[in-house]
């Protein structure tokens, strides 16, 4: 029997990333010592009222269908989170609510471009990416970063062609959490409107960020950008599924025709959680930051002095890239070795592009004590490659 050739745009080389993670967490299942640094999940629970709120409407019978773009409330609250963060003005029409930033980012890639087009993303970008935003029948088209994972402006403009359709990027970013700057977003600006290409921008991680915002494109051209968010890691709520597109009210109703095959509305229960989630937004990400900071911190002194290592403090988020060139292996060859020696999954480098091939993602959203035994054992590791002559310095 025979499947649409989709099913070979969709299974992605990205897949591979997860290998190991997959391996972790099935061994963790068992009861096995295995630490997991290698998947975006905090420890940390969801607000307590958000909790209740869901579980409020669903005693009192929020279980019937939902609009498809999601309630009005609902929709209208994220339309002035969104106006807080960058100063577009937008109202609820501007937004349709999706199955998390993942949803909404394949969502996004159907309706803006297609079969003999072609998408821009700008590494490292994350596994899924590929994908994603092949699945239309695009092509995507990769920039790789130039020093410090910063965007290569110029070998950008260079990678533009007639066929160009969309530019993909996530501030902060996810390996690196490199936030874009007021000057790179100025030359992307440019590029965009020169060449009509629509911008699309991974916000997931914003709330994060040191003012709770980041730079943004939004407000400057607002028929041509497209904000992609969720509260997974704002408010500590990846399992909820809650997630949103932020753009030109036509596009919000292609969206729409495309969730009605897919979704047909989101459940009810869940979008009261999430109006709630957002309406405590503001301690829920200062709650985020001064995690994520503590435990960054944490990270950079564990791992510090063990040869071979290199760390690149992000800007905000919950992972750090570490350099391990220095110790003789690849960063595949590192988790894998990692993983099989002491029991810490984290992630290759290379799965996000191939300025990173030479590093580890390492997620320091964990508890603390769990941190620190994996930091433990990371350095236990690299001393033993050390002893058996590997680690170059």
């Amino acid at each position: 029997m025979q499947f649409s050739s989709l099913v070979g745009r969709i299974s992605g080389a990205g897949a591979d990333a997860w290998n190991i993670h997959a391996e972790a967490r099935a061994a963790q299942a068992l009861g096995e010592d295995v630490i997991l640094l290698s998947v975006g999940d905090p420890d940390l629970d969801t607000p307590a009222a958000v909790v209740e709120r869901a579980v409020e409407s669903l005693r009192a019978g929020d279980t019937h269908y939902t609009p498809i773009t999601g309630r009005p409330a609902l929709r209208e609250a994220i339309a002035a989170l969104h106006r807080g963060r960058c100063g577009q003005d937008v109202d609820a029409e501007n937004v349709i609510f999706l199955a998390g930033a993942q949803n909404a980012l394949f969502a996004a890639s159907l309706c803006l471009a297609g079969p003999g087009d072609e998408v821009i993303a700008l590494e490292p970008l994350y596994p899924t990416y590929p994908a994603t935003l092949e699945a239309s029948g695009a092509s995507l088209v990769r920039v790789p970063a130039s020093g410090a994972f910063r965007p290569d402006l110029a070998a950008l403009e260079g990678r533009i062609t007639p066929r160009t359709r969309a530019i993909f990027f996530a501030t902060p970013n996810n390996p690196s959490g490199v936030i874009m700057s007021d000057a790179d977003l100025a030359v992307i600006g440019a590029l965009a409107r020169r060449h009509s290409l629509w911008i699309v921008v991974d916000e997931v991680y914003a709330g994060l960020a040191p003012t709770g915002r980041v730079p943004s494109l939004a407000a400057a051209l607002p028929e041509q950008v497209v904000t992609i968010s969720s509260l997974s890691k704002s408010h500590s709520m990846p399992g909820w599924r809650a997630g949103w597109i932020v753009g030109p009210k036509t596009l919000v109703r292609h969206v729409e025709a495309l969730s009605l095959c897919m979704l047909y509305g989101l459940p009810g229960f869940i979008q009261e959680a999430a109006l709630t989630a957002i309406g405590v937004a503001a301690a829920a990400e200062a709650r985020m930051r001064e995690y994520c900071a503590a435990r960054c911190a944490l990270l950079v002194a564990g791992l510090d002095g063990i040869p071979g290592l290199s760390c690149a403090v992000p800007d905000a988020g919950m992972f750090m890239l570490v350099n391990v060139e220095a110790t003789g292996l690849s960063g595949h060859e590192f988790m894998t070795r990692l993983y099989h020696s002491e029991g810490v999954s984290v992630i290759d480098g290379g799965a996000f592009g191939s300025d990173t091939r030479g590093c580890v993602r390492v997620c320091f959203a964990a508890d603390m004590t769990v941190l620190r035994d994996a930091c433990a054992r990371i350095r236990r590791f690299v001393l033993s490659l050390a002893a058996a002559g590997v680690v170059n310095g």
